[in-house]
């Protein structure tokens, strides 16, 4: 593998990708500690380390969120949207065409996205500005903005989430990787020192090696799940044009143990956790607060968390793989599965097929969520809330797609590359 890295680095342009997305995400860790004008960070620190929807959304941001930084909001906004965008494609036809149009479709989509996005991220600045002004009885701060203030925190925050969609998309187009992908492992590797040092400080020692030792299993099992596949063999038919002959050769299609990755698992919490959000604006009414506290913590929760995992995994890997369309294009260009037949026999093939991986994977999410969730519980160490089955599934998925890419990249200039 270092001798990889450094065949990367003897390639003059893959050395400018890959400093040139060092230097994005450098930037970016500036700007997570850099305040925006009139809040004091230190008030709301408490008030994000206290609750469980804020401490995921400042994982995800760095720590912005309770710095208060100018990218406070991270990179949730631009997630968001493009996962609203993606389901959207399946119900609106406008979106569905764009998809299939190729590139001049994708940046149609990218342009919507980049306006959802800055839409998204205005609701969650002044849900935010609204939460901190909130009285501490009801888990807020309980300063007061003048009206010049809360202008300027918003467009400061909304600021902020634009500069990092367009730091992300710079990557994705000039380094190597997906941009957001790899702002989002930023983010999570960032927090990684401090959260072992407060796990030093609140549980002994050889339970926090203990935890680690645990992480580790957890990325080989991730590692595993990620790579694993079920190869379809596919045949194609041999056709004859003019004097050539196409066709007639065999090969196969993917379809990933895991082919949702972590979607399920930020649908399920989101769903969860939205109700909690909901019961701190209405402290007074008692029962919107008693169900809030049954829907967050407690084998209630767990158990819901778990099933909509495993119904999400379902439910967005249907949306993704349309077997249908899958079929149709097989049979336009002369393939098809060795012992079933064309057409609906295919669809039907293919259906049973992915509902039976889909399982393994659903289930492997569901324990990946919900084992850390148990195990904080019961030791109260921040080690396995923050650094949770969730974070090392995007860790670990966003450096097996980087490490493809500059696989790629080595194989094309006769190098060996990291996977041998």
């Amino acid at each position: 593998m270092i001798e990889a890295l450094a065949n990367a680095f003897r390639v003059p342009d893959l050395r400018k990708k890959i400093l040139f997305t060092l230097a994005i995400i450098a930037l970016y860790r500036v700007g997570a500690h850099v305040p925006v004008p009139g809040v004091d960070p230190a008030a709301i620190k408490d008030v994000v380390q206290s609750g469980a929807a804020l401490g995921l959304l400042n994982l995800f941001a760095g720590g912005a969120l309770e710095n208060f930084a100018l990218f406070a909001l991270g990179i949730m906004p631009y997630i968001t949207a493009s996962i609203i965008l993606q389901l959207l494609q399946a119900v609106i036809p406008t979106l569905e065409r764009w998809a299939k149009e190729g590139e001049t479709g994708q940046r149609k989509i990218t342009q919507v996205t980049r306006y959802l996005t800055l839409g998204i991220g205005l609701i969650e600045a002044v849900g935010l500005l609204s939460l901190f002004q909130a009285p501490t009885s009801q888990g807020g701060v309980g300063v007061t903005f003048d009206w010049l203030t809360r202008i300027v925190i918003i467009i400061s925050l909304l600021a902020g989430t634009a500069f990092i969609m367009w730091m992300g998309e710079l990557v994705t187009q000039r380094g190597i990787g997906n941009g957001m992908s790899l702002l989002i492992f930023a983010n999570i590797v960032a927090r990684f020192p401090v959260t072992i040092v407060q796990s030093l400080q609140l549980t002994n020692i050889f339970l926090v090696f203990g935890f680690l030792l645990i992480s580790v299993g957890v990325i080989v099992a991730v590692v595993y799940m990620e790579r694993g596949q079920r190869r379809i063999p596919v045949q194609y038919a041999k056709r004859i044009v003019g004097r050539r002959v196409y066709g007639g050769m065999g090969t196969y299609i993917p379809l990933k143990i895991n082919g949702a990755n972590v979607i399920p698992i930020i649908f399920a919490s989101s769903l969860l956790l939205f109700p909690s959000m909901i019961a701190r604006f209405f402290p007074a009414v008692k029962w919107l607060v008693s169900f809030s506290d049954a829907m967050s913590k407690g084998a209630l929760y767990i158990t819901l968390y778990a099933l909509l995992i495993v119904f999400f995994t379902y439910f967005y890997t249907a949306l993704i793989f349309n077997p249908i369309d899958l079929a149709d294009n097989l049979r336009k260009n002369g393939g098809f599965i060795p012992g079933v037949r064309p057409g609906k026999a295919t669809v039907v093939y293919m259906e049973n097929v992915l509902n039976r991986i889909t399982l393994p994977g659903a289930v492997f999410l569901a324990l990946i969520a919900v084992a850390p969730q148990l195990m904080f519980q019961a030791t109260n160490a921040p080690l396995m809330r923050t650094f949770g089955g969730t974070s090392i599934l995007i860790m670990v998925g966003v450096a097996l797609e980087t490490m493809t890419q500059l696989e790629s990249q080595l194989k094309m200039r006769h190098y060996d590359g990291f996977f041998k």
